[in-house]
């Protein structure tokens, strides 16, 4: 039996979502204020650090190790530890950044087998969600709201 891969479709709309949004902001609005002190490009730069955390487990995985159990960890610790990087990158290098290691970390998923899949699943919570699409909704959704404003 095949395995679920509905994520893929809900993260390619965001991918899609976040491909529209990098295309139509200039640097200006790339610049503009978040809530917590990030800015938007920040916030993108934090996107694609969680993202390229999910290429490096899909890529240790692919050298074959075993996927194990997850163990949760602090991420408001590695959220504001990460963050002076994030705001430090010029901000259309971060825009740029979010949108290669988005495509990258989708293809990756998308090119998992059934059985790596099953091991995924069977592990509990991998340590990422195989739908990139809920953590990059939940910034796109909180960066249209600051640009409508």
């Amino acid at each position: 039996m095949s395995e679920d891969r509905s994520h893929d479709a809900e993260t390619d709309a965001e991918r899609q979502r976040l491909r529209s949004l990098i295309s139509r902001l200039g640097d200006k609005d790339l610049s503009r204020p978040m809530p917590a002190g990030w800015t938007v490009a920040g916030v993108l730069a934090h996107i694609a650090f969680w993202d390229a955390r999910a290429i490096y487990w899909l890529d240790k995985w692919a050298r074959g190790a075993a996927p194990t159990p997850y163990e949760p960890e602090n991420t408001e610790a590695v959220n504001d530890s990460a963050k002076p990087l994030c705001l430090a990158l010029p901000p259309r290098d971060a825009a740029n950044l979010a949108m290669r290691l988005a495509g990258e970390a989708d293809s990756k998923v998308k090119a998992l087998s059934d059985s790596m899949l099953a091991k995924i699943r069977a592990t509990g919570a991998p340590p990422f969600n195989l739908s990139r699409a809920i953590h990059r909704k939940e910034h796109l959704d909180e960066i249209d709201s600051v640009l409508a404003k």
